[in-house]
């Protein structure tokens, strides 16, 4: 009860602090506004894109392993592109061999990427992002549909002349007409809509499945030579009951037969998985972090000494009042909680501004970028600890002074 009514009687102090001379408050408290509005829209844009990025870095799964030329990343060490470069590409042979092989794999697809003109009558789309690929595609992925269906395992297999759009290529060559059941024509070669994604937007990772079309690689490989296709990939998605290491494992064993590489030669192949780029997104964010910490912790050390310097002439004024209380008993203790905690609650009335001009902004430019960003609970708690902390580091030694003083120089300087 001694420590809520301390409380009750420091906020009743600190409201008075304010109004009393509202002009040297206002001037005080902008420092901790300031700091505090700095560090938690770093954090609130921080934590935001983080989300955004770990989300799409996450469509390309967990236990997913991409077979490509290149690594992701230099691996720990000196990114070596000018080997990387040598390498051969996955080839759809090397596919066709590993799915005859691999008994840890769900899923397995080859798919490579290729930009080509769409048309549909008097309408066209050029350099869109067409992707030949194996009946797995879909399951590693695991796409939305907006509209209609997959390939079939037998459309596949046959290689018929069908294909699944994104919402960006549905528009620009159907318009509001629904495009399924109606054709695309590519190469020369007309192709029936089956089904439409839904749409995404553009991720994080640069994926933007909204303008891609999906066709079966073997309706790919009638027209064309698929064999050793720049940037061509070969996707694998770990049975339910095998760890990922232990499919890299047989993965990379697989491709080095495959390859006919001697013992001591290196792999001409890289085994890429989610957590390569998720490492990078972690010391990205730590860094940004930090450094958003930095640049509000210089606005908060002025909004320190601001407040400091408002609990030093609170004390000035209130010394008479001191003495009185120490004089019918007030312990030490009791009158270092009472500025003490007058400095936290000013400290948090300044961190909660700073806080609400984040809400205001957020609420009123938000709609207009592109991700997402939302003010957390997280967020708030961190800026309210922030503040008290500066409150506790600020007050004390103005509070510590009260505590110390004689109840009768108290009276009489006070007089």
């Amino acid at each position: 009860m001694i420590f809520f009514r301390i409380l009750k009687e420091s906020f009743n102090f600190a409201i008075h602090a304010l109004t009393v001379n509202k002009l040297r408050t206002i001037l005080s408290l902008l420092g901790v506004t300031i700091g505090i509005f700095t560090i938690i829209s770093v954090f609130t844009i921080v934590d935001s894109l983080e989300r955004s990025i770990r989300s799409s870095v996450s469509e390309l799964g967990s236990n997913v392993v991409y077979i490509q030329k290149m690594p992701w990343g230099g691996g720990g060490g000196e990114y070596k592109w000018w080997q990387y470069f040598q390498r051969p590409e996955p080839s759809y042979s090397d596919f066709e061999k590993l799915k005859n092989r691999t008994t840890t794999t769900k899923a397995l697809c080859y798919a490579f990427a290729m930009n080509k003109t769409l048309k549909n009558g008097l309408n066209s789309i050029e350099n869109a992002t067409v992707l030949p690929t194996t009946h797995d595609y879909y399951e590693i992925w695991n796409y939305d549909l907006g509209e209609g269906r997959y390939f079939s395992p037998q459309e596949s297999k046959s290689g018929a002349p069908v294909a699944v759009i994104g919402s960006d290529i549905a528009e620009g060559l159907f318009g509001l007409q629904n495009p399924i059941g109606k054709d695309v024509k590519m190469m020369g070669r007309k192709m029936r809509v089956i089904g439409v994604f839904e749409k995404q937007g553009q991720s994080l990772v640069g994926q933007n499945i909204d303008e891609f079309m999906v066709v079966p690689m073997n309706f790919a490989r009638a027209i064309m030579n698929v064999e050793d296709q720049n940037g061509a990939f070969i996707m694998a998605m770990t049975k339910d009951n095998v760890e990922l290491v232990a499919m890299k494992d047989e993965l990379r064993g697989l491709m080095r037969s495959i390859r006919k590489l001697k013992p001591k030669a290196d792999d001409n192949f890289a085994l890429n998985e989610m957590s390569l780029i998720s490492a990078g997104v972690d010391v990205l964010f730590d860094i940004v972090g930090l450094a958003g910490f930095f640049i509000g912790f210089f606005s908060l050390l002025v909004g320190g000494f601001g407040i400091a310097n408002i609990m030093f002439v609170s004390v000035r004024e209130r010394t008479n009042q001191i003495g009185i209380q120490k004089s019918l008993g007030a312990k030490n203790y009791f009158i270092l909680l009472q500025f003490l905690l007058e400095s936290i609650v000013l400290c948090i009335i300044g961190g909660s501004l700073g806080i609400l001009i984040v809400y205001l902004l957020l609420l009123i430019f938000g709609p207009s970028i592109d991700f997402d960003i939302m003010l957390s609970l997280k967020n708030v708690i961190q800026g309210l600890s922030i503040s008290a902390v500066i409150g506790v580091i600020s007050g004390f030694i103005p509070a510590y002074i009260a505590s110390r003083l004689d109840p009768v120089e108290a009276i009489r300087s006070g007089g």
